[in-house]
């Protein structure tokens, strides 16, 4: 039997709709979905290898718990029970002993995305931490502080602009981050064709640089003062034009700019004042212009100062929250900011909580991750949930904090894999494939370059005896919380978070006055788990049907179900000042605790550039560490390798092929050398997710293609202190030859 099925690809954050041919219960081919209203085909590798990784036998398809040291399989009665009793010990308000992680597939997926949260009402833990304090926390920190809420993230409306300046990200290759947009390299390449321009600032000349008009390859660290340089160059020469709603508090922050111009800044940053001064003129002149910037920008010790200058950078262009600039998306699920039409709100201060050992930030509730190896050290942590993640090879400082996993009492961890961080986990609780469960972006339709939604249902039945991942995580969450880890203690859980949102949807300032209770009611009836609260929360989203008591042809999860190619919501629109919740009902662009912090800008112009620095990169076939484990992607040359400008290599008698020690003041790691002219001299780059080396874990292919774990070498100590976010690029490193 063959049929099609069309679905959302989960992988990255570009949601390119997908087409499989399923044959027989496989996927026999995958191929982009021509007719998706917001991708229109385009398929990137990665989106290939869904069919791959479901039949990959070394995907977990059962519980394991570790016994006498090792890994076997139990049924999932005996692994609740074996958390159900080692765990109560550890879950203790007053002690906090438990912590959580959760992974980066948990904002890629509906169930997780959902029911994580319950997990953490459960533990009844403050120590939350998340991949999200790896790399896009000060992004998310910075929107908090300016626009009072922190999924208040400006996206850039690519598809209207006339002038790209793009800093620190490379989407031709990693397909986007917080900006979220199939092909990037089609709509690059309309924006040139449209007359348009595209500058680029990165060390390294990539796949998106080549396509600029304009590659300004800087020294790591530098943007925040190419940002400030950019701002005072435009108002100096009267080439800026703020919305006069917001002109006297960007005129004081100027004010506070005032020691950052092209000249003061071009030595440190390696750009010479007359390009920036010319990039500032080409913003400047043109009609739509935008600034975006990504994880080059937010893994620097300036990130959340260097993520609030784009925004006033974009301020001062006249291109925040207009089309072709900086906008904000309306998420179809709905979102905190757009349940009020009150653009005021209480005043957001940075340091109100502090990790116990270092003191660093605790922030959006989320302790940082690289406080979390000294807190395991210090005995502050004891216990620990991992969920879908792999902080091993995710985080800085991967050695200590692999010794610190192994010396927790005890550990759950809800994984497809038996990983390097799994591998310390007292009992695995593995959820289905992505092709066996529903699918929908909630965090994405939130970051998204165009308002779409896209409801994908499971392509493949469960496995004999497999759970939908909800309910592995509604369980885990019961027990926790001290009910049965059975399939009644799940559904007291789902009916739990579905009355709070029946509650939320009753108390809405939206819901039209013909709503009832038992309206909402009804209209949900029959369904249950995730399929239950997703329809909740687009009838009630804004562009929802509100249950029969508003627009008849708004949305409801039946509506997409009828739509499997998606639903076109339309361009983005401006959403000042409704979308804010600040004390002035403006943007706070002169918030004090950003302000404060450009003395210490100020001390980078003073600083001198390490004589080697590392940088980071993304490769087009691997996004995350468990991708590693599908032939189809790590096949060919070799990826995980060390690039060095020619002159570093001739100064060191090193070349290409040759083993080299990659070493900084944290730890060192061996890998081969890639000489390559694509780096600016002085810096180094390696990709990310690899280390497969480790024994215990179950990862045949990766094993085979091991590679080394950057991670190793980027130190948790030296962090943004604004956000706590560790340093990831422009690390200090020396390499040598073995």
């Amino acid at each position: 039997m063959e049929t099609l099925a069309y679905r959302t690809c989960p992988l990255c954050e570009a949601t390119c709709g997908l087409e499989l041919q399923v044959t027989d219960g496989r996927v026999t081919r995958t191929r982009g979905d021509a007719e998706d209203v917001f991708s229109a085909g385009f398929l990137c590798p990665k989106g290939t290898t869904l069919g791959h990784f479901h039949e990959d036998p070394d995907r977990l398809r059962q519980p394991l718990a570790k016994i006498d040291g090792r890994h076997v399989p139990v049924s999932w009665e005996e692994a609740y029970g074996i958390i159900a009793e080692r765990f109560t010990a550890h879950r203790d308000p007053d002690t906090d002993a438990a912590a959580i992680y959760l992974g980066n597939p948990v904002v890629h997926g509906l169930d997780l995305l959902l029911y994580g949260r319950a997990i953490i009402t459960a533990l009844g833990t403050r120590n939350v931490y998340s991949a999200s304090t790896v790399d896009q926390r000060p992004r998310e920190l910075a929107s908090g502080l300016l626009y009072g809420l922190s999924v208040t993230i400006p996206v850039p409306d690519i598809d209207r602009t006339d002038a790209l300046l793009l800093l620190g990200a490379n989407p031709m290759v990693s397909n986007g981050s917080l900006a979220t947009a199939p092909d990037w390299p089609g709509r690059i390449e309309a924006l040139k064709e449209r007359g348009g321009f595209f500058a680029v600032v990165d060390p390294a000349r990539t796949r998106t640089a080549e396509a600029a008009d304009v590659h300004l390859p800087i020294r790591p660290t530098t943007d925040v003062l190419l940002l400030a340089a950019l701002a005072t160059e435009l108002v100096a020469t009267g080439q800026h034009r703020p919305d006069p709603a917001d002109a006297e508090v960007l005129d004081r922050v100027v004010g506070a700019l005032a020691p950052f111009t092209p000249d003061t800044v071009a030595e440190r940053t390696g750009i010479a004042a007359s390009e920036i001064r010319a990039l500032a003129q080409r913003l400047a002149e043109a009609e739509r212009p935008c600034v975006y910037a990504r994880i080059g920008t937010t893994v620097t010790p300036f990130g959340t100062t260097a993520s609030w200058l784009v925004d006033v950078v974009n301020a001062l262009l006249g291109s925040l929250d207009q089309p072709g600039g900086a906008m904000f998306p309306t998420s179809p699920a709905g979102s905190r900011n757009n349940r009020s039409d009150d653009p005021t709100g209480p005043a957001v201060r940075l340091g109100r909580r502090r990790t116990a050992v270092s003191g660093l930030p605790v922030e959006l509730g989320e302790h940082p991750v690289s406080a979390l190896a000294e807190e395991i050290e210090a005995g502050n942590i004891t216990a620990m949930v991992t969920v879908a993640g792999n902080p091993v090879l995710s985080c800085p400082d991967g050695e200590r904090l692999d010794e610190a996993f192994g010396a927790l009492d005890f550990m759950v961890s809800l994984d497809c894999y038996l990983n390097e961080t799994t591998r310390h986990a007292d009992v695995i609780l593995p959820p289905p494939s992505h092709l066996q469960k529903p699918h929908f972006d909630l965090a994405f339709t939130g970051l998204s370059v165009r308002n779409v939604a896209n409801y994908s249902p499971a392509v493949l039945p469960l496995d004999d005896d497999q759970l939908p991942e909800w309910q592995i995580a509604a369980r885990l969450s019961a027990v926790l919380g001290g009910l049965a880890g059975d399939a009644a203690g799940a559904a007291a859980v789902d009916d739990l978070m579905a009355e709070q949102i029946i509650g939320g949807v009753l108390s809405s300032p939206q819901a039209p006055e013909a709503l009832t209770e038992a309206m909402v009611r009804s209209s949900v009836e029959g369904r249950t788990g995730p399929l239950r609260l997703l329809d909740l929360m687009v009838r009630s989203g804004p562009w929802g049907d509100w249950f029969g008591a508003g627009d008849p042809e708004g949305l409801s999860l039946e509506r997409l179900e009828d739509h499997p190619h998606g639903i076109d919501l339309g361009a983005l629109e401006p959403r000042f000042p409704a979308i804010l919740s600040t004390p002035s009902g403006r943007p706070e662009f002169d918030h004090p605790d950003l302000v404060a912090d450009l003395s210490r800008v100020a001390q980078l112009l003073e600083d001198r550039p390490p004589e080697l620095e590392l940088i980071n990169r993304r490769t087009l076939r691997s996004n995350n560490s468990w991708m590693h484990n599908l032939r189809i992607l790590v096949k060919g040359k070799p990826r995980c390798t060390l690039r060095m400008h020619p002159e570093d290599a001739a100064h060191r008698s090193l070349e290409t092929g040759q083993r080299v020690r990659l070493s900084s003041a944290t730890g060192s790691v061996e890998v081969a050398l890639e000489v390559t002219d694509a780096l600016r001299p002085g810096v180094v780059s390696m990709p990310h997710g690899w280390g497969h080396d480790r024994p215990g874990t179950q990862l045949q292919i990766a094993a085979e293609h091991a590679g080394a774990n950057v991670n190793i070498v980027t130190p948790s100590a030296s962090v943004d202190p604004l956000s706590g976010t560790s340093q990831l690029t422009g690390v200090p490193v020396d390499v040598v030859g073995v």
